[in-house]
């Protein structure tokens, strides 16, 4: 019996531990239900803000400058050429490469010995040709008298006859008589046809000498623009380049000696758009005379000068677009032909415009503007000019605005920003405001109790922790520690 009530104890302790084990178990996994299914502490993440460099829009007046490349040209240019062939007998001191030289300066003189020889026989001819003109004239005047002389006898070789037709008639005169008066009267007229043909020919004679004349004169005058031709001068003043002759050269007919060029007439050639052509027209369709300013800058070498533009080339030209426009240049000093420079012209006056950075507008033609609680929105303008790294647009609706100076992928609408240089905004009741340091804040409930549970569940020292939580139980908490705990919250 003693045995048996042994065994029943046992089992009945058993039992009981088994069903205090059961129940452990069941309480064990019951708390870990509750804890995993339990919604886990929210804290809100304090708002990012952005920090950009803002420009403030101003609107203005503006005289746009459209930039553009030309060459320097001169406006009078010469090609020098050797008019006759010879040899150089002389040759200027000035006639070098780069040789400055004044209008009528003697630069080259040929051997003028076979122009002074051909000279010399032309006027030798002319002496015949004139004495040529003279005989003839002198033929003619007597061939003249010649005739009158023969008219004049032949007269009165006809009133002889006359005469003698009448005594026949009245008997006094015999036949004879009569055919003797005939015949001398025959005889006066063929002379004087006679004369009449040497007349004729003395006028054909002095006519042919007169065209000799003329014929010799010419010779003479050509042998004296040849002989002249020996001696090449300057034109006008300038500077020579290309030469290549000296003294005892030989050069032949209209060869190329050198190149003039007037270093003080120079013009820029330079190409721009037809938008950029367009705008540079007056009511009337004419190009206005806009001053330009020319820069020549070659390793650090900047030479500027100022103009105006004075023409435009009638052709487009093969290959090519845009207009191309010459300017003339007022100063030359420094400035040569081929020179590569830059051209910078001032457009017409803009009013009621802007001037922003190129990076502030986008490729859809708008811009970031701050409103009123420092958030981006996006606002369009209208893009009149693009000059360098600055755009110019037109004010009407962002005057006066802060516009972001350079838009990148980070930054769109709604996005709260800090502009350099200024204070964060604030936001007294919403969660993740901050505000300077050194100022106090007010908190709404929602957010002093987020912040309460935060602190009572770090690990921090019980002295800190007691030290934040009395200063969160205050109306107005330090916006310093306020930041410093919502900033671990996000982390």
């Amino acid at each position: 019996m003693q045995f048996l009530r042994r065994g029943l104890t046992g089992l009945f302790l058993l039992a009981l531990t088994l069903g205090l084990l059961a129940y452990a178990a069941n309480a064990v996994r019951g708390a870990v239900q509750a804890r995993m299914g339990a919604e886990a502490p929210s804290f809100g993440q304090r708002e990012r803000v952005a920090s950009v460099n803002v420009v403030t829009v101003q609107a203005q007046t503006l005289s746009p400058e459209l930039a553009a490349f030309g060459e320097v040209q001169s406006r009078r240019t010469l090609v020098l050429r050797s008019p006759v062939a010879g040899t150089i007998i002389f040759a200027d001191p000035a006639f070098v490469e780069g040789g400055s030289v004044s209008a009528g300066q003697l630069l080259v003189q040929l051997d003028p010995t076979d122009a002074q020889s051909a000279l010399t026989r032309a006027q030798v001819d002319l002496r015949d040709a004139e004495a040529e003109v003279r005989d003839a004239t002198r033929a003619l005047e007597i061939a003249r008298d010649s005739l009158a002389e023969s008219e004049s006898q032949a007269a009165l070789r006809q009133a002889a006859l006359e005469r003698t037709r009448g005594l026949r008639d009245r008997g006094t005169a015999t036949a004879l008589d009569l055919e003797t008066a005939e015949l001398a009267a025959a005889s006066a007229n063929a002379s004087v046809l006679s004369q009449r043909n040497a007349v004729a020919q003395a006028e054909a004679r002095r006519d042919q000498s007169g065209t000799a004349l003329d014929r010799v004169r010419l010779t003479v005058s050509e042998a004296e623009r040849t002989l002249e031709d020996t001696d090449i001068r300057a034109p006008f003043g300038g500077t020579l380049s290309g030469v290549t002759l000296f003294a005892g050269g030989r050069v032949s007919g209209n060869e190329q000696i050198a190149e003039l060029i007037d270093p003080a007439a120079l013009e820029v050639a330079f190409r721009v758009s037809t938008a950029q052509y367009g705008r540079l027209l007056d009511e009337r369709g004419q190009l206005r005379t806009q001053p330009v300013k020319i820069t020549l800058d070659v390793s650090g070498f900047v030479l500027t000068t100022d103009g105006q533009i004075t023409r435009e080339s009638a052709l487009v030209g093969d290959g090519q677009t845009g207009r191309l426009l010459y300017a003339s240049v007022n100063a030359a000093q420094g400035l040569r032909p081929g020179d590569f420079v830059s051209v910078t012209i001032e457009e017409p006056e803009l009013t009621g415009v802007a001037m922003l950075p190129a990076t502030a507008a986008g490729a859809d033609g708008a811009v970031l503007a701050l409103d009123s609680d420092s958030r981006l929105e996006i606002v369009p303008v209208t893009v009149l000019r693009r000059q360098g790294d600055d755009v110019i647009v037109e004010a009407a609706g962002i005057e006066g605005r802060q516009i972001v100076e350079t838009r990148t992928p980070l930054l769109g609408a709604g996005i709260r920003v800090q502009a350099a240089g200024q204070a964060a905004p604030t936001a007294a009741a919403g969660p993740g405001a901050t505000a300077p340091a050194g100022e106090d804040i007010e908190l709404d409930e929602d957010r002093r109790a987020k912040l309460v549970a935060f602190v009572t569940q770090s690990g921090m020292p019980a002295e800190a922790k007691a030290r934040i939580l009395e200063q969160l139980k205050q109306p107005k908490v330090p916006a310093e520690t306020v930041a410093r705990i919502e900033s671990r919250m996000g982390g």
